[in-house]
């Protein structure tokens, strides 16, 4: 998701009403550190400094961003999916607005699919994914964005792309490390948390909220989550698009190739690519992985073995590893808004529905569908956003 789709965003905050009272906010012990490492101050902006560092893009917003931010590098303790304790790292934004007193929400941010490192939020690159969260913050929320396994601090390590497990563990310490961050600083926070992410980060703040209210539950006072086109339901996307066939845009072949080569990796499966993929693709996929593109349908690149066992459902291991990552069939408790273009075919809109029906049958009530008629998954951003605004300020 790029900062361009922020504009309206940005427009409805605008002309909307936020009173962020502190009517209901909790007063907490501060805790001693329990995952925050260390928070380096990577850059202290003024509003006018903020909009030079947006460079080509700040016409877009100078009339919007109402101040000046701090911006954090945090570094965390978290778990890698092998139980093993790594130091992860992610982006903490603070903002700095005048005249402004009341204590301000906590937004977590989970970002989209990125290919390259320097996109993740900790660098605060005028390109990356913590330049959304600098703007976010100018309107009033404190910012946590967890890079994830795999960027960052953690960039020699396989990214845990699409894996449940991988990207809550990371989204939740890292909240928790913003959370000790926030009150050591004393920063005039509300204890109200939202959760919000599109794509990847769609997936990755379902896969968090479903973690929080079922082993975290007394942490967060979590108020509303916001998830864009994720692909919660991994078992019908994978037998889909397998079989069916795809878009066969290079880039959505990518993550889709991305996908097998985690699950492959973090189940122990440690297949030869052939065994996934035809030649001469199998041999393009070894030497650049996820960062191979290879255009056309995405079942016509895929091995004819697999293509069969996808059909039969007679590769039981593999289907075991996809299952593991569905999240789409559960109750949450926390009000929960899922939005999806129906003409997505890079993350078909069934993902979204298949989820909002299973929770309902589950007896969910606080679960709201938004379809948007004929939008595709870059079109659809925008609707995501201002729906998603809507929606947080509704459940204050």
């Amino acid at each position: 998701m790029k900062i361009k789709y922020f504009k309206y965003f940005i427009v409805l905050i605008n002309l909307s009403v936020f009173v962020w009272s502190c009517d209901n906010s909790t007063t907490e012990p501060n805790p001693q550190p329990v995952v925050l490492v260390k928070a380096t101050l990577v850059h202290e902006y003024t509003k006018e400094q903020l909009l030079t560092a947006l460079g080509s893009q700040a016409s877009d917003y100078a009339l919007f961003i109402r101040g000046g931010v701090k911006q954090y590098k945090i570094v965390y303790k978290t778990k890698n999916t092998d139980g093993t304790e790594i130091q992860a790292s992610g982006a903490l934004v603070i903002p700095n607005i005048p005249n402004q007193t009341d204590p301000l929400p906590l937004a977590s941010y989970q970002h989209g699919t990125i290919f390259s490192d320097t996109e993740a939020p900790s660098y605060f690159n005028a390109e990356g994914e913590g330049t959304l969260a600098s703007v976010l913050a100018t309107l009033g929320y404190i910012v946590s964005a967890p890079d994830y396994i795999g960027y960052g601090s953690t960039n020699n390590l396989p990214h845990t792309y699409e894996h449940r497990e991988g990207l809550a563990n990371a989204s939740l310490d890292m909240l928790r490390a913003a959370k000790e961050f926030i009150q050591q600083e004393k920063i005039n926070w509300n204890n109200k948390v939202f959760l919000g992410g599109y794509s990847e980060g769609g997936y990755a703040t379902l896969a968090l909220q479903k973690k929080i209210e079922e082993e975290a539950s007394g942490e967060f006072n979590l108020r509303a989550s916001s998830c864009g086109a994720g692909a919660y339901n991994k078992t019908l996307s994978f037998k889909t698009i397998g079989s069916i066939g795809s878009s066969g845009n290079a880039t959505h072949n990518a993550s889709y190739i991305w996908v097998i080569l985690t699950y492959d990796r973090i189940y122990k499966l440690n297949r030869d690519l052939t065994s996934y993929f035809k030649e001469p693709y199998a041999s393009q996929i070894q030497k650049d992985k996820q960062n191979v593109r290879i255009s056309g349908s995405f079942n016509t690149i895929i091995s004819d073995a697999l293509k069969q066992s996808i059909v039969n459902d007679s590769d039981t291991a593999l289907a075991n590893a996809v299952k593991d990552n569905d999240i789409f069939d559960w109750k949450p408790k926390t009000p929960t808004l899922l939005t999806h273009g129906t003409a997505d075919t890079y993350v078909p809109s069934f993902n979204t529905q298949t989820a909002y029906d299973a929770m309902v049958k589950r007896g969910a009530t606080n679960v709201k569908l938004n379809l948007i008629t004929n939008g595709d998954h870059g079109s659809s951003i925008d609707d995501y956003l201002l729906s998603t605004l809507t929606f947080f300020a509704t459940n204050q």
